[in-house]
C-alpha cells in the first residue's frame, strides 16, 4: 500500500492517545466514571502507555520524548506546556492526513473511468469495519464473505468475488480480520486492490479483471 499504510494506520493511534480533555471538570468526570466501575485508572493508564510506547517514541519527535518516559504523556489533563506540544503536532498531523487524502482522491478520479463498475462499487461503498467470515480460493477466483452488520453499507452479509484474479496476497487464517482501508490501482487490464485489515494486521494485495457485490439475505 502506498497510501493507508499500517505506518499511516499506527500514527492516527498516536493522535488518538493525544486526545487530552479540554477542561479540569471533563477530566474529573472521567475519573469519577473509572471509580465508580471499579477501575484502577493508573494502572489502565500504564497498561495502555506501554501498550502505546514504542509507536509514540517512533512518530512524536525529541520533546515528547521525557513526558513518555515518566508517564506523563498517558495523563487524563497533563501539563499545559504538554498540551501545547500535542496541539502543535495535532496539527500538523491533519495536515499530512489532509493532503495524502487528497492526493489519493487525484489519483482515484484520474482512474475511476478505466475501473469495472464492481470495483468502483466497492471503493465508493466503503466495506469498513466489515468482518470476514470466510475465504474461498480456487482457480482466477477469490470470494470474500464479509459481516458489514457494523459496516456503513449493506447492514447484512455480502460476498465479494473477484475473478480473473493473478494475485492475491492474504493470510491463510483470516476469519475475524476486519476491514479498514482499501487503495485501488490500475494494473493488466484490470486493478490491483491493496487492503489494510486488522486482526491481524496485514496489507492484503489482490489484482483481479472484475469483483462482483451480493447482498445475501
Amino acid at each position: 500500500m502506498k497510501y493507508f499504510t499500517k505506518q499511516w494506520y499506527d500514527e492516527m493511534q498516536v493522535s488518538g492517545y493525544l486526545a487530552y480533555h479540554e477542561t479540569l471538570e471533563e477530566w474529573q468526570e472521567e475519573l469519577a466514571y473509572y471509580i465508580e466501575e471499579g477501575i484502577d485508572y493508573e494502572e489502565a493508564n500504564r497498561n495502555n502507555l506501554e501498550d502505546m510506547r514504542e509507536d509514540l517514541l517512533k512518530f512524536l519527535p525529541e520533546p515528547f520524548h521525557p513526558y513518555i518516559y515518566d508517564g506523563t504523556i498517558g495523563h487524563g489533563f497533563p501539563p499545559q506546556e504538554l498540551r501545547e506540544l500535542a496541539k502543535k503536532w495535532e496539527l500538523e498531523h491533519e495536515a499530512r492526513l489532509e493532503a495524502l487524502s487528497d492526493d489519493y482522491s487525484r489519483h482515484y478520479e484520474s482512474i475511476k473511468g478505466e475501473l469495472p463498475s464492481g470495483a468502483v462499487q466497492l471503493m465508493e461503498q466503503s466495506l469498513h469495519d466489515a468482518e470476514v467470515l470466510s475465504v474461498e480460493k480456487s482457480e482466477g477466483t477469490l470470494a470474500i464473505k464479509l459481516d458489514m452488520s457494523g459496516g456503513f453499507h449493506y447492514f447484512t452479509d455480502i460476498l465479494v468475488t473477484f475473478t480473473g484474479v493473478t494475485e492475491a496476497e492474504l493470510p491463510d487464517d483470516f476469519a475475524g480480520a476486519s476491514w479498514l482501508y482499501n487503495e485501488i490501482y490500475l494494473a493488466d487490464g484490470g486493478f490491483d486492490l491493496r487492503v489494510l485489515f486488522d486482526g491481524p494486521m496485514v496489507e492484503v494485495k489482490i489484482k483481479a479483471q472484475d469483483v462482483n457485490i451480493e447482498v445475501l439475505e
